[in-house]
């Protein structure tokens, strides 16, 4: 795996609707591997890998399979910039605001970027009551504060900037730590398939369309536009899902396991997944002895349920990485689970007839 490159991915701002700079990013690293590529009026990367082999005499055309991965992490935009020269936000996403105390930030200008702090607005525990301590304050408490006199901040921070959490990424000998995991993690997993592809004698027989995609953290948006566009056959979302194996969590409602492999999406809050397709991915994986786990996801969703029903609609599922810490800036995935999803992807690919 080219850990370097998913480190790249991970640290790289990219708010719903400022995506650029990844989108340059996995441009830039992938202009070798399609065949042709565009981006779209939502700013989503759409690119297609043509068959590299004939499917057998007498097929019809080739299946085109639409991959999509969005590239998109949860932030903020300024909303105000006041008269202390503090910066007031607007959420991007979701966030469990327990999550956000004392994180570093970024804040992402067409002059440059800047770091700064957040906290919610209070007392410091020195002075505060046990009734202060105890509240969980919404979103809207949340301020910046860039360490900056106010006239300057006023000059370099405009409404519409937006922000990112910002912790370096690093891994251990068995476990990578980022923020942004969700969802660099399935454009990383979308690229290194493609590349494990490319180098196979096998070859594959369907057309792979990768949509690299926008604004999924606020409702799948830029999968569906374009999925109205690669009108594809079969369609498989790339994401991360929620590894609760962690302390304080019932084993019943650990949705994936770390260690156990791939995850193979069976249903969650916005798809329910091709029974078909999810018995040929799951036959792929014995085949070729690559671990994978069936998952259910309760609540929360992926870029699958949208090319499932735009359109004439698609039949559709889900591979998945279970991730410890969704939404954090510690989100963790296990290095054998990942290397699991790469290697599903790519055999199931070539598994297309």
């Amino acid at each position: 795996m080219d850990i370097e490159l998913f480190r790249r991915l991970c640290e790289t701002p990219g708010i719903p609707g400022r995506e650029d700079r990844v989108r340059a990013l996995i441009e830039k690293e992938t202009k070798t591997l399609w065949d042709s590529s565009y981006t779209d009026a939502m700013g989503s990367f759409i690119c297609t890998k043509s068959p590299s082999r004939k499917a057998a005499k007498g097929s019809r055309a080739p299946t085109r399979v639409m991959l999509a991965a969005h590239m998109d992490e949860i932030g903020f935009f300024v909303r105000h910039v006041d008269e202390q020269g503090y910066l007031w936000l607007n959420p991007a996403g979701g966030f469990d605001t327990r999550n956000l105390f004392a994180s570093r930030v970024k804040v992402c200008t067409p002059k440059g970027d800047f770091e700064g702090v957040m906290n919610p607005g209070g007392k410091p525990i020195h002075i505060s009551s046990d009734a202060d301590r105890n509240k969980v304050p919404g979103v809207e408490e949340f301020f910046i504060d860039l360490g900056r006199d106010a006239a300057e901040v006023k000059k370099l921070v405009e409404i519409g900037d937006f922000v990112v959490l910002d912790q370096p990424f690093f891994h251990t000998p068995k476990k990578i730590i980022s923020k942004a995991i969700d969802n660099r993690l399935a454009c990383f997993v979308a690229i290194e398939a493609v590349r494990k592809i490319m180098k196979s004698k096998a070859g594959h027989t369907c057309e792979i369309v990768c949509a690299f995609t926008t604004q999924e953290e606020v409702g799948l948006r830029g999968a569906q536009t374009a999925a109205y566009q690669v009108k594809a056959d079969i369609g498989i979302g790339l994401d991360v899902t929620l590894a609760c194996d962690t302390p304080g969590i019932p084993d019943s409602q650990r949705v994936t396991k770390h260690g156990l492999g791939a995850a193979v999406l069976i249903q969650d809050g916005s798809m329910i997944a091709d029974a078909q397709i999810v018995a040929d991915i799951c036959a792929v994986a014995k085949k070729h002895r690559i671990a994978f786990q069936k998952s259910i996801l309760p609540r929360g969703g992926q870029d699958g349920a949208a090319i499932q029903r735009a359109g004439a609609g698609a039949r559709c599922a889900a591979i998945c990485t279970g991730t410890r810490y969704i939404h954090t800036v510690t989100e963790m995935v296990d290095k054998g689970d990942l290397e699991a999803t790469i290697d599903l992807l790519a055999a199931y690919l070539q598994s297309v007839a």
